[in-house]
């Protein structure tokens, strides 16, 4: 599988490359140049088989070529150890649960997908910093997947303030190769930040970076796996299914697509988003104006400025009707989301955390004006329990928290203050 740049058509790289750069040296993102198509038959055995097998059989297909079929085992085996699975709230809706993981959120997947790759495929081996911005959930699944590798140190960058509290003891706990950065600003001067970390030619002559966020591919391609893994267990394509997918970066949705061109079979996407809407105001009028970030309870998603918007328009050929044929998308205010946390636990005895709740909102919208003979599918993107403070007494009391959430409670602070300034960070990475 050969890579291109979103701003440079012409370049091509391999996979190996494209994980070790992160992004491309001129600009843009990382494609896939083609995506196999998944063989019939193997959509047809799909629900026989595991979500590790599931996994195992997309790695060969994607990478075949690009790295030895034991490593790639190794790979998939190393990663993917944890279920991702579907639970039914009624016969035409049902929850993909992305929970299950060590960090008890769905950026586990690619950030043990990608940290297994990189382990394996440095060069020379070499020492890498893998640079990442996080509103959440990301830097503590990157911290969780890459502690205590050989050669690899992560630096994490995130928005003082704007984090629950549990998640931002997940982010600053591990210590040893992993650092957190506490910026002085939001999620996008964070991302802000790591841009231009990447395009900064004194940095690059005395540090290998490369990115874990879902700019990396590495992070990226894995999250497509769970999308054919939920169609199988809801025994499709006998009947179509619409995925609301909570979105913020865009990464998770961009991996749906790519399964869907792949041969996700019966598939469509509701991006739902809070009140940082610029996705859905992009789809309704097809102007892109990215915004300054909101904060709102469903934190992870607070981004004015998606980072893999480039990658969606590139996989539809930058035709916006053609997007629309596969994507709607609505936003949220936390009001609704609230309200959409309380009418799923009185009519499902289900908790969602803040981020499913958007999605369980913005399904329950497209079902009542489309109608139509679908499977929903409600992806729950991280445990309730890493955001107590958000529900009220009675539902605090129906979510049971993981013993491993009560200890990381226990563990003590430590991040490093910077303004939210490219000088700081440089400084501080030049000197480390």
């Amino acid at each position: 599988m050969r890579f291109y740049s979103t701003e440079e058509r012409a370049l091509s790289v391999s996979f190996a490359d494209a994980v070790m750069r992160g992004v491309p040296e001129g600009g843009g993102l990382f494609m896939p140049a083609a995506l196999p198509a998944v063989p019939r038959a193997l959509l047809a055995a799909m629900g026989n088989l595991t979500f590790r097998e599931i996994a195992l059989e997309l790695t060969r297909l994607l990478l075949e070529g690009e790295i030895p079929p034991g490593d790639v085992e190794e790979i998939v085996g190393g990663a993917i150890t944890f279920d991702a699975p579907v639970r039914r709230l009624d016969g035409d809706t049902a929850v993909l649960e992305l929970f299950h993981g060590p960090t008890l959120a769905f950026k586990d997947f690619g950030a043990r997908f990608m940290a297994q790759t990189l382990s394996r495929i440095r060069r020379g081996g070499d020492d890498y910093t893998v640079l990442v911005a996080t509103s959440g959930d990301t830097g503590s699944a990157v911290a969780s997947g890459f502690h205590g590798l050989a050669g690899i140190s992560v630096v994490l960058l995130y928005p003082s303030g704007r984090v629950s509290p549990l998640q931002e003891r997940q982010l600053t706990a591990l210590g040893g190769n992993v650092t957190a950065l506490e910026v002085g600003g939001t999620f996008d001067d964070c991302q802000r930040l790591v841009r231009q970390a990447f395009r900064d030619r004194e940095i690059a002559s005395r540090k290998r970076l490369t990115s874990a966020n879902s700019i990396n591919v590495a992070r990226l391609l894995p999250q497509a796996f769970y999308y054919f893994n939920a169609v199988a267990r809801l025994g499709a394509p006998g009947r179509g299914v619409v995925f609301s997918v909570p979105s913020g970066n865009l990464g998770n949705l961009t991996a749906g697509l790519i399964a869907l061109k792949m041969g996700l079979p019966g598939a469509r996407f509701v991006a739902a988003a809070n009140a940082n809407d610029a996705f859905p105001r992009y789809l309704s009028t097809g102007r892109y104006e990215p915004g300054e970030a909101r904060r709102t309870l469903s934190n992870a998603m607070d981004v004015g400025d998606p980072g893999n918007l480039p990658r969606i328009r590139a996989l539809f050929g930058d035709d916006i009707r053609a997007l629309r044929a596969a994507v709607s998308s609505s936003s949220w205010s936390d009001g609704e989301t609230l309200r959409a946390i309380g009418d799923a636990y009185r009519r499902h005895a289900y908790v969602f955390d803040p981020h499913g709740a958007v999605a369980y909102a913005a399904l329950e919208a497209y079902r009542a004006e489309h109608g139509g003979d679908f499977t929903g599918v409600v992806l729950a993107t991280a445990h309730p329990a890493k955001f107590l403070e958000v529900y009220d007494a009675s539902l605090r009391q129906a979510i049971e928290v993981p013993p491993r959430l009560r200890e990381v409670m226990e563990t003590e602070k430590h991040s490093v203050k910077i303004p939210a300034d490219f000088a700081a960070l440089k400084k501080y990475l030049m000197a480390s």
